[in-house]
């Protein structure tokens, strides 16, 4: 495997993007090098358990359940993204209601789900006001980077 010279300035900068924002975390690939530069996140939820036949059951009606079937919505202008890689919880904890259904209407900045990495639960926001109108994940589902988890108009 080639040498992978880290340019620490590069990571202090990154890290510097983090605490300015508030995100979670960055991560950059170039080729087959990737960097990854994350903070502490504050647990916003009570850990889900494995997800249970009750909980997956109460994913929402119309919520589209095929892997790799939202390519094109990811370029859709309400998708939500993914901003991590982790296992995305609809609910805060299970049993408990979904932060969301199909047609609810959201103001911006409120939790639409969950997504835990590394032991830490990340609140995703809504980007903007709308209507949900597709959730494109089921519940406990590991979701990539910039994969679309809702749309929402």
């Amino acid at each position: 495997m080639a040498k992978f010279d880290i340019d620490t300035e590069f990571v202090r900068k990154l890290a510097h993007l983090l605490q300015e924002t508030g995100l979670g975390e960055i991560e950059l690939a170039d080729g087959d090098k990737r960097i990854r530069v994350a903070r502490p996140a504050i647990t916003v939820a009570a850990a889900p358990v494995a997800a249970s036949a009750a909980v997956a059951a109460a994913a929402p009606a119309g919520a589209a359940a095929a892997p790799g079937g939202n390519g094109d919505l990811g370029k859709h202008p309400g998708a939500v993204k993914s901003p991590m890689v982790g296992t995305a919880y609809l609910a805060p904890e299970p049993g408990k209601p979904n932060f969301v259904a199909v047609g609810d209407k959201v103001t911006a900045g409120q939790t639409l789900l969950i997504i835990e990495a590394m032991k830490t639960f990340n609140p995703i926001k809504a980007p903007k006001a709308g209507t949900v109108t597709q959730i494109l994940i089921d519940n406990a589902r590991p979701v990539e980077f910039g994969e679309p988890l809702m749309i929402v108009e």
